[in-house]
């Protein structure tokens, strides 16, 4: 293995005449806020037959709160939404989860996070020899994955599987027309854990993940990652899962929101274009534009053919504010039951985002639907008018 990682140096450095020195660090500040956009495309096979095929959607926000010695403390929230890929190229992501997690993170990228967080998923990758680094130099770190398996299993504790990630550094490499000092990451797993006190549990886990990551030497973090994948369970129940994919994931930075000034401007133009039963307001997440009356067929998610006009108005006013991604979310009144309802307001909300999408106000990916059923009303439900303003469809524009 020495043998062939010193024969890459020798091939690359040939390549590569100008051989620089090159120290990875992590450069945190205060207040900086950025968020990690990942696309997942993953095929599932049980018992090595194919089983159904998704794209899944990470939305990662994240702010430093403050950094002491260079141990930059982090608050997140992760959010995943899936779609299937057999269905229509339009089709836009169904929200699934949302993560909290709080960690610090040190100048070469170890972590300390309290076991309690499932989120992040990869832990200390990357992470950096505290040197200057040439291109075909190598090094190796412990890192390991945590997955929420409450949902598949019943395991109630994070998950934590241990691996030894490998690294080279490979030069310069291009990505999105610029170049960028980039480096592999690859690791191997194998382990046959102990006995759960769950009624299912793996009794085998085998794995591998080969990672190609873009660094941002002035900004002191990575600016994008591709990754290919495959994960491998044998479970107590003689069933074994496994996972293949790709993923690619940017780091964006973000420019503080303007939440009292944007809201103001959109108040002024839902009168300018006489937009009625909509209301505006600020929220932790962002702006929130509340269709207060959206009219849909009766116990449907058919709009009614006089909403797209508003909804074209909508979309005018969302098509000023391109750099912020939106979701989506339905609301109904307490009527019918909890399945129903929650159902029904993911429907509506679909059917929002779809025609918002249809109109090129954003891409898919951009675009997340949660519905939230009866959940969050903003009227009392024993009136035909508390009733009425709880069916509605809100647009949030988020800040990160």
């Amino acid at each position: 293995m020495k043998y062939i990682q010193k024969i890459l140096g020798i091939a690359l450095m040939l390549i590569c005449p100008q051989v620089w020195a090159e120290q990875f660090v992590y450069k945190h500040e205060t207040g900086d806020k950025y968020r990690i956009l990942s696309t997942v495309h993953e095929d599932v096979y049980i018992n090595r037959r194919f089983s159904h095929r998704s794209e899944i959607l990470n939305r990662i926000a994240v702010e430093v709160r403050n950094v002491t010695n260079g141990l930059g403390n982090h608050a997140a929230v992760f959010q995943t939404a899936e779609r299937g890929l057999t269905a229509q190229e339009e089709v836009n992501f169904q929200w699934a989860k949302e993560y909290e997690s709080e960690f610090d993170r040190d100048r070469l990228g170890y972590l300390k996070i309290d076991k309690k967080y499932y989120m992040p998923v990869v832990r200390n990758v990357p992470v950096f020899p505290n040197r200057d680094l040439k291109p075909g130099d190598t090094w190796s770190a412990e890192g390991h994955e945590m997955h929420d398996f409450r949902e598949s299993f019943g395991i109630s504790e994070p998950y934590r599987i241990p691996f030894t990630a490998n690294y080279v550094f490979l030069g310069n490499r291009e990505w999105q027309g610029q170049e960028y000092p980039a480096f592999s990451v690859s690791y191997r797993i194998f382990t046959e854990p102990e006995p759960a006190s769950s009624k299912m549990y793996p009794t085998r886990i085998m794995g591998a993940s080969d990672q190609l990551v873009f660094w941002n030497a002035d900004l002191g973090q990575p600016v994008a990652y591709q990754e290919h994948f495959r994960m491998v369970f044998e479970l107590s129940n003689g069933v074994t899962m496994e996972f293949r994919g790709d993923a690619e994931a940017e780091i964006i930075e973000s420019e503080s929101m303007d939440k009292e000034r944007i809201a103001g401007d959109i108040i002024e133009d839902i009168a300018r274009l006489e937009i009625p039963d909509i209301s505006v307001r600020e929220s932790d997440e962002g702006i929130v534009i509340s269709l207060d009356d959206i009219q849909f067929q009766a116990d449907s998610a058919n709009l009614l053919p006089g909403e797209q006009e508003k909804l074209d108005k909508i979309a005018e006013i969302l098509s000023r504010y391109k750099d912020r991604d939106i979701m989506v979310g339905g609301h109904t009144a307490l009527a019918g039951t909890e399945s129903a309802r929650m159902e029904l307001s993911k429907e509506r909300a679909s059917a929002v985002a779809d025609y918002l999408i249809k109109k090129e106000v954003r891409t898919p990916d951009r675009v997340i639907v949660r519905g939230y059923g009866a959940e969050q009303p903003v009227a009392d439900n024993s009136t035909p008018e508390g009733r009425r303003r709880n069916r509605r469809v809100e647009i949030t524009i988020l800040e990160n």
